[in-house]
């Protein structure tokens, strides 16, 4: 008998295959949050005072999480909505696909999709704004761990707001919502986030996006850099403790939401 784990890496390549046939979702997914990493450091170049920083520099790592939220989340939630609506999740619930070898598909779809999209902010960044990438591989090992969280995260709670989508043809402005909100919110467009209000800072700490933006910036900005956040201090720890949370409850709210249809048929 073939195991979950092998269905769901077949399930990931076959997600993966259809993705890339759509050529519209392929441009989309990968250019627009280049797009704005262009125009932001066009916009800003070096309006920072701070010895080593540019406003470049910095939405390069910031854009990052933008990139992670944008490809894990709403392609996440977007696909099942999709699936669910044209019947594909039911066609499946008849066959040996499980809702674990499911997930685990779309979360290798999203995983490839993501890495894609860090590789391309990155390119912009150092072949277009000269930003250095880090020599330590102390940086590289926090890269990897803030990378896996946010992935899983971000995925596991896609998964959870696509029972809040209706059809399909909704799901993206639905899900753009929370997003564009958490990003002005958490420091990715408006940065030292310092500031923003206290209140929206303290909101936005209860969210993952504003960590996975700090941990992001911790990996390929200078140590000084720090000072700028609103604890004056990168926090590994807490960054780690706080996705480890939202990983924790995405998986929950999977379990509690996730359906197989419409619950209108």
């Amino acid at each position: 008998m073939i195991g979950t784990l092998t269905i769901g890496r077949r399930r990931g390549g076959i997600e993966l295959l259809q993705f890339v046939r759509d050529k519209t979702s392929l441009i989309f997914t990968f250019f627009f949050p280049a797009l704005l990493l262009l125009l932001f450091g066009a916009i800003f170049g070096d309006s920072y005072d701070v010895p080593g920083i540019t406003a470049s520099r910095v939405f390069t790592a910031s854009m990052i999480a933008y990139g992670v939220v944008s490809t894990a989340f709403i392609t996440m939630g977007v696909g099942i909505a999709t699936d669910r609506e044209d019947g594909t999740l039911k066609r499946l619930h008849g066959t040996p696909v499980t809702a674990t070898a499911y997930f685990l598909g779309k979360l290798i779809l999203v995983a490839a999709l993501t890495a894609a999209e860090v590789v391309v902010l990155l390119a912009v960044g150092v072949l277009i704004f000269d930003m250095p990438l880090p020599a330590d591989a102390g940086r590289w090992l926090t890269f990897g761990w803030l990378f896996l969280l946010s992935i899983t995260a971000c995925g596991l709670l896609g998964i959870a707001a696509s029972a809040l989508v209706r059809n399909s043809r909704t799901a993206g402005a639905v899900l753009n919502v929370p997003v564009v909100a958490l990003q002005f919110l958490s420091g990715v467009f408006i940065h030292p986030i310092t500031q923003l209000p206290g209140w929206m800072i303290t909101l936005a700490s209860f969210f993952p996006v504003k960590w996975m933006a700090q941990g992001f910036r911790s990996v390929f900005l200078p140590d000084s850099a720090a000072t700028l956040e609103a604890a004056g201090a990168w926090e590994p720890v807490r960054t780690a403790l706080v996705l480890g949370a939202w990983c924790v409850a995405g998986l929950v709210l999977c379990l509690l939401t996730f359906r197989w249809t419409n619950t209108k048929e």
